[in-house]
């Protein structure tokens, strides 16, 4: 019998390895346009949101005006579709959303400027007067002055000479008129930004849902619409529960501010519930103008009474009811609601703790819906 197989090359090492066979999967892949296709939309997408990321990079500086501008944005939308129900066209309904946003504004300014112009000057004018008595009673408690490390503290002469220097110390530092009209400009282009991407936004209600799905590839496009859906609804959740929230801590503040007798106490509350939007840090910066005019209007112990009640107020709120409305919102274990914020406010401060909550809500949606289809078990 012959044998089949030719007779090795002089000149051919009987060690040499067979040239490699491709494997059926890269067969497969070479040959199926479809896998293809689908791999290359993958990296489309991921670069296109490597160049998104890279930008909000770039514009970090004026990144808080495009997150409150589409914050402002989604908002507005059911006001414009009740708007547009009634025949208005959408511009003309975004005009007077806009105008009725700005009213509003300029009454909050109004209302609450006053306060800060009558108060903090009683104040400072108040201030060696407080001091000295604070000096008073000290002494009558201790038997003598006040003495750090062997130093005898006058409360009364250190606070006449803060106040002498404090007028000419700020001069020194914000006094300059170009300075104070730089910061003006830069603060009032930054509104506007806000509200030109608020406007554009709200034009066009479906353009970033449009474009995002357009970078999705074919086959998730019926993921990421259920996925959206989910998104919305997270969202408008945890914006109510904001205000549900804020607008419990202002009432209450107001109503505690007026049983105490302090002056303008509308103000105090609305400014308690304006800034308890901000994430648990915002009942505590409400505090301090309540806190400030009460030192001015009733001396140390009218000040006590209102750390008390903003004490009791914002713990009463923010450990009962903020739990159960913001879980019921974003359905998160409070554990990660603590690690979100802290991490929002390394990263961007108080903008970044506004919007770490909701952020970290999307990322539990997304798990929620891929954990399954990879492993073919609930999450």
């Amino acid at each position: 019998m012959r044998n089949p197989r030719p007779a090795a090359s002089p000149h051919e090492p009987e060690s040499a390895e067979p040239a490699p066979v491709p494997t059926a999967v890269a067969v497969a892949w070479s040959l199926d346009p479809r896998r293809r296709r689908l791999c290359l939309q993958i990296t489309f997408g991921l670069s296109s949101a490597l160049v998104a990321v890279l930008v909000l990079y770039l514009i970090r500086d004026v990144l808080g005006a495009f997150v409150l501008g589409a914050a402002i944005a989604f908002l507005i939308q059911p006001a414009i579709h009740r708007l547009t129900e009634l025949g208005l066209p959408r511009i003309l309904a975004i005009a007077l959303i806009f105008v009725a946003i700005l009213l509003v504004l300029a009454g909050i300014v109004l209302l609450v400027l006053p306060l800060f112009i009558g108060e903090v000057g009683q104040l400072q004018s108040q201030a060696p007067t407080l001091a000295a008595e604070a000096q008073r009673r000290i002494t009558e408690l201790q038997g003598s002055p006040v003495s750090i490390f062997g130093i005898n503290v006058n409360l009364a002469t250190s606070t006449e000479t803060v106040s002498s220097h404090l007028r000419d110390y700020l001069l020194g530092q914000f006094g300059n008129a170009v300075s104070i009209g730089l910061t003006a400009l830069t603060t009032l282009l930054q509104i506007l930004l806000m509200f030109v991407v608020a406007f554009l936004l709200a034009l066009d209600e479906h353009s970033v849902r449009r474009v995002l799905r357009r970078m999705v590839p074919s086959d998730y496009r019926t993921d990421f619409d259920q996925i959206w859906r989910r998104v919305r609804r997270m969202l408008y959740a945890y914006v109510r529960g904001q205000i549900i929230v804020a607008g419990m801590i202002g009432i209450l503040s107001g109503i505690g501010c007026a049983v105490l007798g302090l002056p303008d106490a509308v103000a105090l509350g609305l400014l308690a519930g304006i800034t308890a939007i901000i994430p648990y840090l915002g009942p505590f910066l409400g505090a301090l103008p309540a806190v400030l005019v009460g030192l001015a209007a009733g001396g140390p112990l009218k000040a006590l009474l209102v750390v008390i009640l903003y004490f009791v107020v914002s713990n009463v709120i923010l450990n009962f009811v903020y739990p159960k409305v913001m879980g019921d919102a974003v359905r998160l274990p409070p554990l990660l609601v603590i690690v979100a914020l802290i991490a929002g406010f390394s990263w961007a401060g108080i903008l970044g703790m506004f919007v770490a909550v909701p952020l970290a809500a999307i990322l539990r949606i997304l798990f929620d819906h891929i954990y399954p289809r990879l492993y073919e078990k609930p999450a």
